[in-house]
């Protein structure tokens, strides 16, 4: 009886371990999730276009992430009511960080397309997704 006790509770530690979700991955659905916020307190009408880069090859992630922690800088909030969520919003994106793969990427950020805010935010979104 002892082992079949012993047996389970080691069954049932193991299969907790197996299914919690890795710290990179919680990290990138809160960067997700601090997108969507941004997206709504963004200031669209009257703003900066800003290069939103798309269809990244793989060698070019970090130029593209690198991209886009620059544009955020750029992002203004809709009304001055939000702005405290705004800035806290922007200062956690300025604290995601993406490795260089120590690889040379052909573009820049002023070759991609320029878009509305939302267009930027969004485009953020599928690169982290």
């Amino acid at each position: 009886m002892k082992r079949m006790i012993i047996f389970c509770m080691l069954f049932f530690c193991s299969s907790m371990v197996l299914t919690a979700a890795s710290p990179r991955t919680a990290k990138y659905k809160q960067i997700l999730k601090t997108i969507e916020q941004l997206e709504t307190m963004v200031k669209d009408k009257d703003a900066e276009f800003l290069h939103t880069p798309e269809n990244t090859v793989e060698g070019c992630l970090y130029t593209a992430v690198t991209c886009f922690k620059k544009g955020i800088q750029k992002l203004k909030p809709v009304s001055s009511q939000e702005n405290t969520k705004f800035k806290k919003a922007i200062r956690l994106m300025n604290k995601f960080t993406y490795g260089d793969p120590g690889e040379q990427c052909e573009s820049t950020c002023e070759s991609y397309e320029k878009k509305t805010p939302k267009e930027f935010l969004r485009g953020f979104a599928n690169l982290m997704q």
